[in-house]
C-alpha cells in the first residue's frame, strides 16, 4: 500500500481508532464538565463567601490542580505502559479518570461541611489528573502506532477529535440542563447531572478497550530487547533535550483552548454580562471550527510535515491574541464567535497533528513515558493555570494582556517545535 491509499477499513482497524477517540472524548468531557462547573457554579457552591472574583479565582486555582497531578499521572502510566503495554494501562486510566469525575457528583457544598468540601473537590479533582496523566498518550500511541506507511498524521489525528466531541457533549449537557431547570435547581443539584453521566461514556471505552490487542511497534520493541526497567530514568539521560523541546511544543494548544473555553465563558458572563444560554450556545457552534481545524491539519500532515502544520497553527495563535480584545470585549455575541471561531480553529493545527508530532520524536521502548511527561508538562505551563492568570490580567489590565499572554504561549511553541526539528532534521517527521 502506497501512502496515498486508504488504509483498508477493517473491524481490527475501526476498533483501534474508536478506542483511542473514546477515551479522549471522556477525557474532555470530563475536564470541560469541571471546567463549565467552575465558571458556573463551584466558587459560590465550595468556596467561602468574599467576593464573585475571589470566588473564581478559587475554582480556577482548583481546576488547575489536575494539571499539577498529570504529570505524575504521566509518569505512573507512562512506565506501565512501557513496560507492561498500551491496552492495559489505557483501561486503568480511564477507569481512575471516570471514577474520580463520578463521585464529584455527591460532594457537599461548603455551606454544609465547611473546609472540608474543597479539599474533597481538590482531592478529587487531583485524582482526575493522575488518571488523564496517561490518556492522552497511550490514545494518540494506539493511533499511530497502528497507522499504515504515511498516514500517521491522520490517524494520529482520530483521538484529537475527542476535544470538540467531548466540549460538545459537556457543553450541550450544560446547554440543555439551562434550559430546563431554573438557576435555583441548576445550582442545588442539576450541575451534579453531567458527572453523573460520565459513567456511562466510561463503561463504553473500557467495552471498547478490552477487546484491543497490544500495538505493533510495542510488540516490535519487544522483540528486540527488554523493556526499560525504569523507562523515566532512560527518557532523562537519552532524550531530556527532546523531552524539553514537546513539552514547549504543547503549550500553545491548552494555552488556545482554555482561553477560548473556561475563561471566556468564565469573563463572557461575569464581566461581560452575557447570559448564559447564549455563550454556552456561541462556543457549541464555534467549536465545530476546531473539529475542521484538526481534520484540515491531519491531512495535512501527512501531505507535509507534523511540525510545519504545527508551526502554522502557532502563527494563527498570535493573529488569534492580537484579535481577542476587539473581538471578545467587541461587545456583540458575533464578534465573540469570530475570535472562538477562529482561536479554535487555529488550535486544530497545533492539536491535530500532536499525536504523529510527539510520537515520532521517541523510540518506542519509552515512547509513553516520554510523550506522557512532555504532553503533560507543556499543560502545566500551557493550560493548568491559564483561566486563572487570564482572570487575574483581564481584571487589572483588560483583555489586551490576555492576548498578549496568548501570543507568548505561540512563540514559546514556536521554539519548542524548532528546536525539535533541528534535533531531528537526519529523522523522518
Amino acid at each position: 500500500m502506497t501512502p496515498t491509499e486508504a488504509p483498508a477499513a477493517s473491524p481490527g482497524t475501526r476498533r483501534i481508532l474508536l478506542a483511542s477517540l473514546v477515551g479522549t472524548s471522556v477525557e474532555f468531557y470530563d475536564f470541560y464538565i469541571y471546567a463549565t462547573a467552575t465558571s458556573l457554579v463551584f466558587g459560590p457552591l465550595f468556596f467561602p463567601s468574599t467576593s464573585p472574583s475571589a470566588q473564581l479565582l478559587a475554582a480556577y486555582a482548583s481546576f488547575g490542580l489536575a494539571f499539577l497531578a498529570r504529570p505524575i499521572g504521566g509518569i505512573l502510566f507512562g512506565h506501565f505502559g512501557d513496560r507492561v503495554g498500551r491496552k492495559s494501562t489505557l483501561v486503568a486510566s480511564l477507569m481512575l479518570m471516570g471514577i474520580a469525575t463520578f463521585l464529584i457528583a455527591f460532594l457537599p457544598p461548603y455551606a454544609a461541611i465547611g473546609w472540608a468540601a474543597p479539599a474533597l473537590l481538590c482531592l478529587l479533582r487531583l485524582a482526575q489528573g493522575l488518571g488523564l496523566g496517561g490518556e492522552w498518550s497511550g490514545a494518540a500511541l494506539l493511533a499511530t502506532e497502528n497507522a499504515p506507511p504515511g498516514w500517521s498524521g491522520r490517524f494520529g489525528s482520530v483521538p484529537q477529535f475527542g476535544a470538540p466531541i467531548g466540549f460538545i457533549a459537556a457543553n450541550g449537557f450544560f446547554l440543555v440542563l439551562g434550559a430546563m431547570l431554573t438557576p435555583a435547581q441548576f445550582l442545588a443539584w442539576g450541575w451534579r447531572l453531567p458527572f453523573l453521566a460520565s459513567a456511562i461514556l466510561v463503561a463504553l471505552g473500557l467495552w471498547v478497550r478490552l477487546k484491543l490487542v497490544e500495538t505493533p511497534a510495542f510488540r516490535a520493541a519487544l522483540e528486540e530487547a527488554p523493556p526499560a526497567a525504569v523507562p523515566l530514568s532512560e527518557v532523562m539521560r537519552g532524550h531530556l533535550g527532546l523531552t524539553i523541546a514537546g513539552t514547549f511544543g504543547v503549550i500553545v494548544c491548552f494555552a488556545i483552548y482554555y482561553l477560548s473555553t473556561a475563561f471566556a465563558l468564565g469573563y463572557g458572563t461575569t464581566k461581560l454580562g452575557y447570559d448564559r444560554q447564549s455563550f454556552l450556545a456561541v462556543q457549541l457552534g464555534a467549536i465545530l471550527f476546531l473539529a475542521a481545524g484538526i481534520g484540515l491539519a491531519g491531512w495535512a500532515s501527512d501531505r507535509f510535515r507534523p511540525s510545519t502544520v504545527m508551526l502554522w497553527g502557532c502563527v494563527g495563535a498570535i493573529v488569534s491574541g492580537v484579535a481577542l480584545a476587539p473581538l471578545l470585549g467587541g461587545g456583540s455575541l458575533g464578534k465573540v464567535f469570530l475570535f472562538l471561531a477562529l482561536a479554535l480553529f487555529t488550535m486544530g493545527f497545533v492539536y491535530g497533528p500532536l499525536g504523529a508530532w510527539l510520537t515520532n520524536l521517541y523510540p518506542a521502548r519509552v515512547r509513553y513515558t516520554a510523550t506522557a511527561l512532555a504532553f503533560n508538562l507543556g499543560g502545566i505551563i500551557g493550560g493548568g493555570f491559564t483561566p486563572a492568570v487570564a482572570q487575574l490580567l483581564a481584571t487589572r489590565g483588560g483583555l489586551g494582556l490576555v492576548g498578549a499572554y496568548l501570543g507568548g504561549a505561540a512563540m514559546l511553541s514556536m521554539i519548542g517545535i524548532v528546536a525539535a526539528r533541528r534535533a531531528t532534521m537526519r529523522t523522518p517527521a
